[in-house]
């Protein structure tokens, strides 16, 4: 949800921020822009000028002869691209860049970022909302100030500049002051034409980071925009500033003004992560991947030698207060809280521990109750989730212990919370979650495990089990895949349906939310998943020949046969049905249109096969219908504002 790249080196700025904001397409945007500081060759010809002219030549040597150049568009970061290309005034080494999603403002090219102070000598980018918006336009329009846009971020750049205009002062000085009149969430960066060395960013609530390379400095919204240019970054956290510049390098403060010393980090990732390959979209890449996420996700975790174990390294320190939890919350959004429901099945069920899960984005707001004797688990691909970032804090404040579950290695929750546990997924481009899902789900299974042992709910001989039939997951779920070319055929049948329903039982019902949710993210086909039995409680009203209906109908649910029922109910009424199922079951065959067999597992570990023919179904569906399948409209995969 937005992006920012800014550069300051001895490179051409336009051309890597370009790359980094292609790089950050996959967060969802709608408009793009970046702005050059320039050398000012037009002041030279003042003499010759008219006044009009000669007076804008006045102004901008107070910009030390350097100037902004500002290049934006609604649309992709293409079409900025090419309108880069058309301008042959787009060169320099110091520049920000953005792509924006809308929040207060149409997406055209007066609300796309850069915005500009009111004379042009200062440029902002901006993630997130200010709250108080309303008020600080209003002041500044009291003040003689003209809005160009509609948008919160401008504000910005009209606060600094008045702070500097009854008293000059450094640009990261202003940018302090202004913040401190500022409510709501934001990731900054700020450049200022008297000040052309100099490059500001600040963040609370909106990630930031620092990429630092030879001669050269990077701030973006998030590692994939750095890694072409360096692996080395440092994490700004909320209620920090950074100000860079060429000939002292960075000094990292917080908005109080304390200078601070940050470690720098080396990026996991690898550049071929981040790119497609020989697949035609990131969603299909990523959702092959899977087998590969699994086994990395469960390497120097599962134990198979002897007693067999689960261990979990990022856990060890607090596992004697986890394990005497009296009850454990998950917090989470999205995909993330169909995880969480799963995790609750899976930990109640493996280790008898009462848990609760709760959308964050509620959670936050509705005064819930919580005792210091609580764990509560975070979960978020991103480790950027707004709300559910929000929700940790809350919980901390309470004494909770806070544990997180998320991919991205120095995210904002994995710096926030007590504990945690890295998915290792590896990054995940395309905007509707699938690799970094089923890890999850893996995660979640694996400190269900590891609290049942702990807590002796399960015994030596069901652990040992348990933890054998996760090491053949990988390979079952090689077998789901093959199935492609059943689920493509599949998809053509039901490409031009309007609606769709998925049920599911137990274990597979959040599988039949996530299902559900895959396609109406992508396909924007409207889709509903429910637990089966909740079928005659409505949804079974709108069952005709035009609702395909999609049942997961293992065997080995203990509930197979109300299943059955629920599948004679949709067909008497000529609804089409899709069963999952095993491969050993040969009774839905006759019944249904389509049947999709999987491997047979245990029962707690369906989920993760039965959800990838759903994920491909979404996907040729979706592709079939010429959607943006990495990019659907209006979804950000990064939610960092409410």
């Amino acid at each position: 949800m937005c992006g920012i790249v800014a550069y300051m080196g001895q490179a051409d700025a336009k051309q890597v921020m370009l790359t980094g904001l292609a790089r950050l397409e996959y967060r969802g945007y709608d408009s793009a822009g970046l702005a050059l500081i320039q050398a000012d060759e037009s002041m030279h010809a003042a003499a010759s000028s008219s006044s009009a002219e000669a007076s804008e030549v006045k102004r901008r040597r107070t910009s030390c002869g350097h100037r902004i150049k500002v290049v934006k568009t609604a649309g992709k970061v293409s079409t900025l691209s090419t309108a880069c290309e058309r301008d042959s005034e787009t060169s320099g080494t110091l520049g920000i860049a953005h792509t924006r999603w809308a929040t207060h403002g149409p997406p055209n090219d007066v609300n796309a970022h850069p915005h500009l102070s009111t004379d042009g000598s200062l440029a902002v980018v901006h993630n997130g909302i200010i709250e108080n918006f309303r008020a600080l336009r209003s002041e500044l329009i009291r003040k003689g100030y003209t809005m160009r846009s509609e948008t919160d971020t401008e504000l910005i750049a009209h606060l600094i500049s008045d702070i500097r205009s009854k008293q000059w002062m450094p640009l990261e000085e202003a940018v302090r002051q202004a913040l401190s009149q500022v409510q709501g969430a934001f990731g900054i960066a700020v450049l200022a034409a008297d000040e052309p060395h100099k490059l500001v960013g600040a963040r609370k609530g909106s990630p930031l980071i620092l990429g630092i390379g030879d001669d050269e400095y990077l701030l973006a919204s998030d590692a994939s925009a750095v890694i072409e240019r360096t692996r080395r970054v440092a994490y700004l956290n909320d209620g920090e500033l950074v100000c860079i510049t060429r000939d002292a390098g960075y000094q990292i403060k917080t908005l109080e003004n304390v200078k601070l010393i940050r470690e720098v980090q080396e990026l996991q990732m690898s550049l071929h992560e981040i790119q497609k390959g020989s697949f035609k979209h990131f969603m299909l890449k990523e959702i092959a991947e899977q087998p590969e996420v699994l086994e990395n996700a469960m390497r120097g975790r599962l134990l198979a030698e002897n007693d067999c174990d689960v261990n979990l390294g990022g856990l060890m320190a607090v596992m004697p207060r986890l394990v005497a939890a009296s009850r454990i919350l998950i917090v989470a959004c999205g995909t993330s809280w169909h995880a969480g429901l799963l995790g609750e099945y899976l930990i109640e069920t493996l280790a008898r521990v009462p848990v609760e899960v709760e959308y964050a984005s509620e959670f936050r707001y509705r005064r819930p109750l919580l005792f210091e004797e609580d764990v509560v688990i975070a979960i978020s691909q991103s480790g950027e989730t707004a709300d559910t970032i929000a929700a940790l804090h809350l919980a901390k404040q309470h004494g909770c212990l806070c544990l997180g579950v998320c991919n991205t290695v120095g995210s904002s929750i994995a710096r926030a919370t007590d504990a945690g546990v890295y998915l290792h997924a590896g990054p995940e481009i395309g905007v509707a979650s699938t690799k970094a899902f089923s890890a999850q789900i893996l995660v979640l299974t694996l400190i269900a495990i590891k609290l049942g042992k702990e807590r002796k709910a399960l015994d030596t001989e069901q652990v040992r089990a348990k933890v054998r039939a996760m090491m053949a997951l990988p390979d079952l779920l090689r077998r789901v895949l093959e199935q492609k070319e059943t689920v493509l055929h599949m998809a053509r049948v039901f490409k031009y349906a309007s609606n769709f329903l998925y049920l599911g039982r137990g274990f597979n019902f959040p599988v039949a939310l996530e299902g559900a949710l895959k396609l109406k993210e992508i396909s924007y086909i409207h889709a509903e998943g429910y637990p089966a039995a909740e079928m005659k409680h409505g949804p079974i009203a709108l069952i005709d020949e035009f609702m395909p209906v999609v049942i997961i109908a293992p065997r080995s649910d203990p509930n197979y046969s109300k299943l059955q029922s629920n599948i004679e109910e949709v067909l008497a009424r000529g609804g089409s049905v899709i069963a999952i199922t095993e491969e050993d079951n040969d009774e839905l065959d006759s019944r249904c249109e389509y049947v999709i067999k999987v491997p047979r597992t245990e029962e707690f570990l369906m989920p993760l096969l039965a959800v990838a023919p759903l994920q491909l179904m979404a996907y040729y569906i979706a592709d079939m219908r010429k959607c943006n399948v990495d990019q659907p409209r209006n979804l950000a995969k990064s939610v960092t504002v409410e």
